[in-house]
């Protein structure tokens, strides 16, 4: 996957974990807690789709690295380059 398509699957995990946040505007650099109304719960989901979905192990000593798009785009994009999108 390129980096687009990791962050439109993160939008996509997003969607369904808070769909009533404006996820249009969502500035990539800010953390993810700063813009949108996610607590602890829904942080572990996005770890968890990404499981489901692509088979990505985050381990919990890597979960700071997910704090933003940019940085989980970063994190995630060696570990996503071979999936393909379907």
């Amino acid at each position: 996957m390129t980096n687009d398509e990791i962050r439109e699957e993160i939008i996509d995990i997003l969607e369904d974990i808070a769909p009533d946040e404006d996820l249009g505007d969502l500035d990539d650099e800010k953390s993810f807690r700063d813009q949108l109304e996610l607590d602890s719960m829904d942080f572990l989901d996005i770890v968890m789709e990404l499981r489901k979905r692509h088979r990505v192990q985050v381990p919990e000593e890597d979960y700071p690295q997910l704090a933003s798009m940019a940085s989980t785009v970063a994190y995630l994009e060696p570990k996503m380059r071979d999936i393909v999108k379907n």
